[in-house]
């Protein structure tokens, strides 16, 4: 589980503008753990993230695109 971990770990750094981001920066291993638990390849730990990932990045994108709106110069 370690070393299935450890790719997750570097599929996030490499994705991190993707919305990957958030388990850069939240994610200990062992919440990482628990939320890929049964998967046995990396695509199959991929795939138990994605929708983490997918709602963290969709609310990070209508929070910039607020931000953006109600900007005053």
């Amino acid at each position: 589980m370690n070393e299935l971990i450890k790719e997750i770990r570097k599929h996030a750094e490499i994705n991190y503008e993707k919305g990957w981001d958030v388990i850069v920066e939240a994610f200990t291993d062992e919440e990482i753990a628990k939320e890929i638990a049964g998967a046995k390849t990396k695509l199959g730990a991929i795939r138990k993230l994605s929708p983490i990932v997918k709602a963290h990045h969709e609310e990070w994108k209508d929070y910039e695109a607020y931000r953006k709106s109600n900007y005053f110069f």
